[in-house]
């Protein structure tokens, strides 16, 4: 059985930082391009970063290009999202998800594995 286990959410101050981290298992985690979204209340889930199985490719939105980075270590079967700088408009819940193909995707349905989320709260 796969699950994707988010953790590191939390309250913090604009300009300040997070570390996201999602821990896989039941999965062949060294094949899978793995990806974080993002829903915040109200609105639609929304691509954030992707990152390929081996890590030489990744994708972002465009709002978060030069704050957010995505890493992954598959030694550890876990995938980071490095949040920074991070604005008010970053408060949502945080997903990680995983696909198989080998391009870093921005589209949610490409993706079949999925976690519960990590809440994020950007205070301004």
């Amino acid at each position: 059985q796969v699950r994707l286990v988010e953790s590191g959410g939390g309250l913090v101050q604009a300009g300040g930082s997070l570390r996201l981290s999602c821990a896989a298992s039941g999965v062949t985690f060294s094949t899978k391009t793995m990806g974080w979204f993002r829903q915040a209340p109200g609105k639609d889930r929304e691509f954030v970063a992707a990152i390929s199985w081996s890590g030489g490719r990744t994708n972002y939105l465009d709002s978060v290009k030069g704050r957010f980075t995505i890493s992954r270590d598959n030694a550890k079967n876990t995938v980071y999202l490095q949040l920074n700088s991070v604005k008010p408009e970053d408060t949502a819940v945080y997903s990680c998800a995983a696909k198989s193909g080998l391009g870093p995707s921005h589209i949610g349905d490409e993706y079949t594995w999925w976690g519960q989320g990590t809440e994020v709260t950007v205070s301004s």
